[in-house]
């Protein structure tokens, strides 16, 4: 095996990087990590929405302040575009058009750019230029309705899902894309990204298990949503919560087995219709021990049973610690080329 090297994957990749929120930071902070050189381009005035929980995003940049709204500034920029390998914005549609920056103008200049869009909506259709954030696009598209315990409202899963998911991985995606295509052409694009179409993309399981009866459109009912009392969490004894992911049989088995219950007493458990009487009697078995015992008598079993941990908890685990990992840490790793964790 090749020895591993100090410089990531994108090594001599040159990403131009206009100041936004949410999945753009998050998208450019992946480049970095992964070895892109990116120059963040900032406001002039250093003014910027929620610039302290942005702070893990900025890693492993270079900064400049730039006044869009001026020609100078208009004009630095476009310098810098015109050697930059790929231009990242976040703006609503039609704005870098008004600044003078739009893709058309970058790409006359530079043709080989991949100018990479980002928005909530999409760069057209009647709510393209409408405010939103993450929970509004996972609203549209059905995800939210999708999440959360039965009988009860639909619960946003953090930002993770629509802005990072739907949003930054897609861009990402987009943009090594795009780069890859460009040793073919010779030619940039633009690599148009929403978090509506990204969260449609990701919902393209769910959607065909709808289709063939095996999704109901009530939440907390189904296999994945929690509804299925072998793949939900439970309540410990301490107040804690284990999750359970117990699909396969086997591992099913080994669920009964560790919380010493016959399965010759039991209903069957691919009739929705016992889903209540299981998860009755696994409530009461999992009450009966802290969580912390529970992870412990599961730990070599094949039950698919793990501690729900707090992040502070996560960074701690062993297995974490093993991988020299943690919330935040750059992914996926390479066997030759290192992605940096920046501070």
């Amino acid at each position: 095996m090749s020895p591993v090297t100090g410089a990531g994957p994108l090594d001599g990749l040159k990403v131009l990087e206009l100041s936004a929120i949410g999945p753009v930071p998050f998208a450019c902070m992946m480049f970095a990590d992964l070895g892109a050189d990116v120059l963040r381009v900032e406001r002039a005035d250093g003014a910027r929405a929620f610039a302290d929980w942005h702070r893990e995003l900025d890693r492993g940049r270079r900064t400049v302040a730039l006044d869009l709204k001026d020609p100078a500034g208009t004009e630095e920029l476009l310098r810098l575009a015109d050697t930059a390998d790929v231009l990242v914005e976040g703006f609503r549609p039609g704005v870098a058009e008004r600044l003078g920056i739009g893709p058309e103008t970058c790409l006359r200049r530079n043709p080989r750019l991949v100018y990479a869009r980002m928005t909530g909506w999409g760069q057209d259709g009647p709510l393209a230029r409408t405010p939103g954030h993450d929970i509004n696009y996972l609203a549209l598209t059905g995800a939210l309705y999708a999440t959360g315990e039965a009988g009860g409202p639909p619960v946003p899963p953090l930002n993770l899902l629509g802005d990072f998911g739907g949003g930054a991985m897609y861009l990402v995606a987009g943009v090594l894309a795009a780069v890859v295509e460009r040793y073919t052409s010779g030619r940039g694009q633009v690599v148009d990204t929403s978090i509506l179409d990204g969260v449609n993309s990701l919902l393209g399981m769910a959607v065909a298990m709808a289709d063939t009866g095996r999704w109901q459109h009530r939440r907390g009912t189904n296999l994945l949503d929690g509804g299925a009392p072998f793949y939900t969490c439970y309540a410990c004894a301490d107040g804690g919560h284990v999750a359970v992911g117990a699909l396969e049989d086997r591992f099913y088995a080994a669920l009964l087995d560790g919380l010493a219950l016959d399965p010759g007493r039991l209903p069957d458990r691919q009739d929705p219709a016992n889903w209540p009487a299981l998860r009755r009697a696994f409530a009461d078995r999992f009450l009966r021990r802290d969580r912390d015992a529970w992870a412990g008598h599961f730990e070599d079993t094949d039950a698919c049973v793990t501690p729900v941990l707090s992040l502070d908890e996560a960074a701690l685990h062993p297995h974490q610690r093993a991988r020299g990992s943690a919330p935040g840490a750059p992914a996926p790793r390479f066997s030759r080329t290192r992605a940096m964790l920046h501070r």
